[in-house]
């Protein structure tokens, strides 16, 4: 365990008291002991606002370091409003939450409006109310994008105007761009009925687009993927085997159903008989009916006729539907799996810093027991630089005697 140097303004050569424990201890000679290291009082806080150089000297360093360290306020306090804007656009918790909350009711409140603007009844007005909210919402998400590229200079990753146009390359923040440049022609022509106006107009269902700004960390997505790529020998297996029944299954109700020529009466009043259009004139429709019979959709566009096809579609589809069902459960066990392992994971977090506090009180306790008289490589600079505290005064005088 090695001590954090500090500084010493020049020109002070009185000595100064020190806080360590909460009692006050006097700062005695240095150089007492090789494996010891200086304790240095830094500079004042009056000094720091003069901007006046300091001298470091490191624990390894036997040459100062001399530097100069002014300190604005004007910074500080511009440094502490980028964290909170960055940390509450990018990071929300607590009352950021409500803000993107609100975010989302006009997102979803602007895709509603959309919809009706497509019933006749009430297209008049909602369209009135959606022109309204949409330049609302320009505003407020101009607003929040101008904060966001400033704010973003809060990462040194992101400093200066290079760091910034980094930040705004982003997915998310391309995304926001091309809705908002999207979102005000759309505003600009209103109601207007030239083709020109009518054909911006179809822009307003961008709005959807809106939706995946809700989740800028990308936790949902990742979420998914991490669960996809633990279980993708699973999903690789059971897509595999359902590929194959699905081409194997929609070959052989072709092959039966291709030459199948069912008969048709044309008109009840004089009935006439013609044949009537075969489903599975192509593999191709024998694709899109196996594809839509095996993941058990159903549209009963395409069925097979004669008894043959029947029993062999019955067939395939008790195989068939066994594997495309896998990848659901596969996925939904890997995400529940996932799901557990964050939770337990914030909670090691949550462990980790009280256990770690508690693993050095033990062994700052066990290091300044006066009784171990081994522990010298540390604790010998405490003995001669500074004047122990009480309860060890006490301690070593009761061995004394």
């Amino acid at each position: 365990m090695g001590l954090r140097s500090r500084t010493v303004a020049s020109g002070s050569e009185e000595q100064k008291k020190v806080p360590v424990g909460g009692d006050l201890l006097d700062q005695g000679t240095g150089g007492a002991d090789k494996d010891g290291a200086l304790l240095l009082v830094g500079p004042g806080r009056d000094d720091f606002k003069r901007g006046s150089q300091g001298i470091g000297i490191g624990l390894l360093a036997k040459t100062p370091l001399s530097y100069t360290r002014p300190v604005k306020r004007n910074n500080i306090r511009k440094r502490r409003i980028q964290n909170l804007i960055y940390d509450a656009l990018e990071r929300p918790r607590g009352w950021a939450l409500l803000y993107h909350a609100f975010v989302f009711l006009i997102v979803l409140g602007c895709l509603i409006l959309a919809i009706l603007t497509t019933f006749r009844e009430h297209e008049k007005v909602s369209a009135h109310w959606l022109v309204i909210l949409e330049t609302f919402a320009i505003f407020i998400f101009g607003a929040e994008f101008a904060l966001r590229i400033w704010a973003a200079g809060c990462c040194c990753r992101y400093k200066g105007w290079r760091g910034r146009l980094k930040f705004a390359r982003k997915p998310l923040c391309i995304l926001d761009i091309f809705v908002l440049i999207a979102s005000v022609p759309v505003v600009a022509v209103r109601n207007q009925g030239n083709v020109l106006a009518t054909s911006l107009r179809s822009l307003r269902f961008l709005q959807i687009l809106r939706m995946l700004r809700m989740d800028r960390r990308g936790g949902t997505w990742k979420l998914l993927g991490s669960a996809i790529y633990a279980h993708s020998k699973e999903l690789i297996t059971a897509w595999y085997i359902g590929f194959l029944s699905l081409i194997l299954a929609s070959f052989l109700v072709y092959l039966v159903e291709k030459d199948d020529v069912s008969m048709e009466v044309s008109n009840q009043e004089n009935p006439t008989a013609q044949p009537k259009p075969q489903d599975f004139d192509t593999y191709a429709d024998a694709l899109w009916w196996g594809l839509i019979t095996l993941t058990t959709i159903g549209y009963g566009d395409k069925t097979p006729k004669t008894w043959a096809g029947r029993l062999l579609a019955g067939t395939f589809a008790l195989i068939g539907v066994s594997f495309f069902a896998l990848p659901a459960g596969i996925l939904g066990s890997g995400l529940a799996l996932k799901v557990q392992e964050q939770h337990r994971q914030k909670h090691f977090e949550k462990r980790r810093s009280p256990a770690a506090g508690l693993i050095q009180s033990a062994w700052r306790y066990y290091s300044t027991n006066p009784i171990r008289e081994d522990l010298i490589a540390t604790w010998r600079f405490y003995e001669t630089v500074i004047s122990l505290p009480c309860f060890r005064k006490d301690h070593l005088e009761a061995m004394a005697r």
